[in-house]
């Protein structure tokens, strides 16, 4: 499979998601980067913006195992990994996966849950595996979470920390429809379920050969070096308590490498990185005062990261 290739199949998923989802164009292309890049995706805005509704169609576009687990302050780290269960007919104890063991995981409302809980998330979007009393459980693959908070109400939940943040590839927020798009979604949900009559489209095997072909799309040595530009800005920024790290420049180019792969190109563009810069770094960098956070401040910096840092013009950027 080629960039090509790539390309007809994320226009085949995009196109069944939008049987139900009006609009969210580009919600929708950030969910296929990380679908395709092996990458999480945090969902996250006020109630009602359909962020469930987007997750459970990208599960009905794929034929892949699909698993929606409700975030509450009394769910345990087990009722996610799985236990060791003592089996009566056998006298031995067996493992019984937990909803972790599905390529497509729905983590809702995960700001809900308790740090530990949370905690349990690390290994398996980090390593694709689950240890468990000192066995190894790998994961199927594609394996990916997406996971949805609402921003605004604050009781009974707990922010989630720069180690989990740093497990998604994207944080990105559904906003609100346009008068004309509210239309269209009363419409399309007067009489029917469009949810309902959604089929796959797509099989495990036909994404593994394209996260396959989005890791070969070309980056020429000029952009590596300016996105590593960007993150040693970032790293001298004041109002900034911790910059941008190496594990997240990596993160930004397999985003770029994936935006390159749904247009059909099999190398990266400055727009590519540029387009990607926000949804990959906002929610990584850490800012002195944290509140200001929900000002929208961390996007702004990396808007002057963006600003600050010379694109180059004259990369060897070559073509298929």
């Amino acid at each position: 499979m080629n960039a090509h290739d790539v390309k007809r199949l994320a226009d085949r998923i995009r196109d069944n998601i939008h049987r139900v989802m009006v609009g969210k164009t580009e919600v929708v292309d950030h969910l296929l980067i990380a679908l395709l890049s092996g990458g999480h995706v945090l969902l996250e805005d006020v109630p009602g913006t359909g962020k469930t509704l987007l997750a459970k169609t990208l599960a009905r576009s794929v034929q892949c195992a699909f698993r929606r687990v409700q975030f509450t302050p009394d769910l345990l780290p087990s009722d996610l990994t799985g236990v060791q269960a003592f089996n009566k007919k056998t006298e031995e104890f067996e493992f019984r996966p937990g909803p972790l063991f599905a390529h497509l995981v729905l983590a809702d409302e995960i700001n809900r849950a308790t740090p530990r809980t949370q905690s349990s998330l690390l290994e398996c979007m980090e390593e694709r595996q689950i240890s468990i009393d000192g066995t190894t459980h790998s994961l199927p693959q594609p394996f990916m979470v997406i996971a949805t908070q609402n921003p605004v109400d604050n009781q009974g939940t707990f922010p989630l920390p720069e180690a989990q943040l740093d497990r998604f590839l994207l944080k990105i927020a559904m906003g609100y429809p346009s008068t004309e798009e509210g239309v269209a979604i009363l419409d399309r949900f007067r009489t029917a379920d469009p949810l309902a009559e959604t089929e796959a489209v797509a099989e495990p095997d036909e994404l593994a050969s394209a996260a396959r072909a989005v890791s070969q799309v070309k980056a020429e040595p000029d952009l590596l070096r300016y996105i590593v530009r960007l993150a040693e800005q970032s790293r001298n920024q004041p109002e900034l308590a911790l910059g941008i790290s190496p594990r997240a420049t990596q993160a930004l180019l397999r985003a770029a490498q994936a935006r390159a792969a749904i247009d059909g190109r099999g190398f990266v563009l400055p727009d590519d990185i540029k387009a990607m810069a926000k949804p990959v770094w906002a929610h990584r960098i850490v800012l002195r005062n944290r509140h200001r956070a929900e000002n929208g401040l961390a996007e702004k910096v990396v808007d002057g990261l963006l600003a600050a840092v010379p694109v180059p013009t004259e990369a060897a950027i070559g073509a298929d």
